[in-house]
C-alpha cells in the first residue's frame, strides 16, 4: 500500500523484497498500526524536512512472521513471531558509539523519506536487530502497539524521578496513554490527561489517569489550580499543539520539566519568555524510543500494561485508507486503528 499524492493511496502490486545481506530477516506482516506521524505523511506529505517522494509505502509500528533468514542470523527462525523495532541505526558514527543509536547520524527509520520504506506491505526485510521475538500469548496487536509504548516509558525515563509527582499528559492518543503507562509503571502520584475527544478521554480514565479534561468543555488550568494549587511538576506534550505548550508553561510549577514529544505540523514553536525565565522551567525533547522497545514488549507480555482497548478500529489491508482517512479526521472516537493482513 502507498502514498500516491496527498490524501491518497492505493495498493500496488509490487515483487517480494529479496534477501541481501546475510544479517536480513524476511517478515511476512501480520498487524500494523497507524501512527500520527504516518497521517502527517498522508495528509501534508511531509514532517518538517522529510519530504514523501511518490510513490511511498508508509508505516512504523509492525508485526509478522519471520518467512526466511539470511545466513548469518542467529536465534530467529521461520515461523517465529516478532515485533518490529522501526530504527536501524548505523552503529559505528559518534552518536551510536555514545549511545544514543536514535539519534544516528546515518539512521535509517521504517516509512520515513528518504530512508527506509514503510512495513505497511505484506512483506518486508529488516535487519536481526530490527527483530524482536514475542511470546506465543501476545498477540500481533499488542506487538504492534509496543512501538509507541516505548516512546512513553524512554520519555518518562528522561524526566527523572516521578514518584510521588504530580504530573499532566497534555494529549490522550497513543503516545498520551503510552506516557501515562509510565508514570504508572513509575509511581507518579496524580496524573492529569486532557484531550478535545471525549472517547479518548474515557481510554485514558480506563488506564489510570487520576483526573481528564476534555478542553473544549473545561478549563484545565482552572482545574488543576483548584485540586492541586502547586500546580504540575512535569508537563508531558504528546499532541504537537501550541496551545498545549502554552497550558503546560501555565501548568508547570516553579522548577517545573516541560517534556515535548508531540510532532507538530507547523515549523516552530513559541513560548513565554517571561513566565519561562521566571519559573526556570526545564524544557526537553524526546525524540522517538531509544532501545525501549524491549521493555515494552516485556510489560505488555507480562500484563503490567494493559494495551488492547487502546486499539479501537480495525481494518483490512486493502481498507488502508479507510484507517487513515479516519485518523486523519479524529473521526468515530479513534483512538489507535489497527490494520490487518
Amino acid at each position: 500500500m502507498q502514498l500516491t499524492g496527498i490524501r491518497k493511496m492505493e495498493m500496488k502490486d509490487v515483487p517480494t523484497p529479496d534477501i541481501r545481506e546475510d544479517t536480513d530477516v524476511l517478515i511476512r506482516m501480520k498487524a500494523v498500526g497507524v501512527c500520527g506521524s504516518d497521517v502527517h505523511y498522508y495528509v501534508s506529505g511531509k514532517i518538517g524536512s522529510q519530504v514523501v517522494q511518490y510513490p511511498f509505502p508508509v508505516g512504523h509500528e509492525g508485526a509478522g512472521i519471520v518467512e526466511k533468514t539470511g545466513s548469518a542470523v542467529d536465534g530467529l527462525h521461520a515461523g517465529d513471531r516478532i515485533a518490529i523495532e522501526p530504527a536501524m541505526p548505523c552503529g559505528i558514527c559518534d552518536q551510536c558509539m555514545e549511545g544514543r543509536p536514535h539519534t544516528c547520524r546515518n539512521l535509517r527509520f521504517l516509512g520515513c523519506p528518504g530512508q527506509a520504506e514503510g512495513c505497511l506491505s505484506e512483506y518486508i526485510v529488516m535487519p536481526r536487530r530490527s527483530c524482536l521475538p514475542i511470546p506465543e500469548h501476545m498477540s500481533f496487536e499488542q506487538a504492534s502497539v509496543s512501538e509507541p509504548l516505548a516512546i512513553g516509558l524512554y520519555a518518562v525515563h528522561l524526566a527523572g524521578d516521578v514518584r510521588g509527582k504530580d504530573v499532566a499528559v497534555l494529549g490522550s492518543g497513543p503516545v498520551g496513554l503510552s506516557v501515562l503507562a509510565g508514570l504508572r509503571l513509575a509511581g507518579a502520584g496524580a496524573v492529569y490527561m486532557t484531550d478535545k475527544i471525549d472517547e479518548r478521554l474515557e481510554v485514558a480514565s480506563i488506564s489510570g489517569a487520576s483526573v481528564t479534561c476534555n478542553i473544549l468543555k473545561e478549563n484545565i488550568v482552572a482545574t488543576v489550580k483548584t485540586k492541586t494549587p502547586r500546580m504540575m511538576d512535569a508537563v508531558f506534550e504528546c499532541c504537537g499543539q501550541q496551545e498545549a505548550l502554552d497550558q503546560a508553561i501555565e501548568l508547570l510549577k516553579p522548577g517545573g520539566k516541560l517534556m515535548i514529544i508531540g510532532i507538530p505540523s507547523f515549523a516552530r514553536f513559541s513560548f513565554p519568555a517571561d513566565d519561562l525565565r521566571r519559573k526556570e522551567i526545564s524544557i526537553r525533547n524526546v525524540r522517538r524510543q531509544n532501545g525501549y522497545d524491549k521493555k515494552a514488549i516485556e510489560v505488555i507480555a507480562d500484563g503490567n500494561v494493559k494495551v488492547d482497548h487502546w486499539i479501537t478500529h480495525r481494518f483490512g489491508f486493502a481498507d488502508s485508507k479507510k484507517a487513515f482517512d479516519m485518523i486523519a479526521g479524529y473521526e468515530d472516537g479513534a483512538v489507535k486503528a489497527m490494520i490487518h493482513f
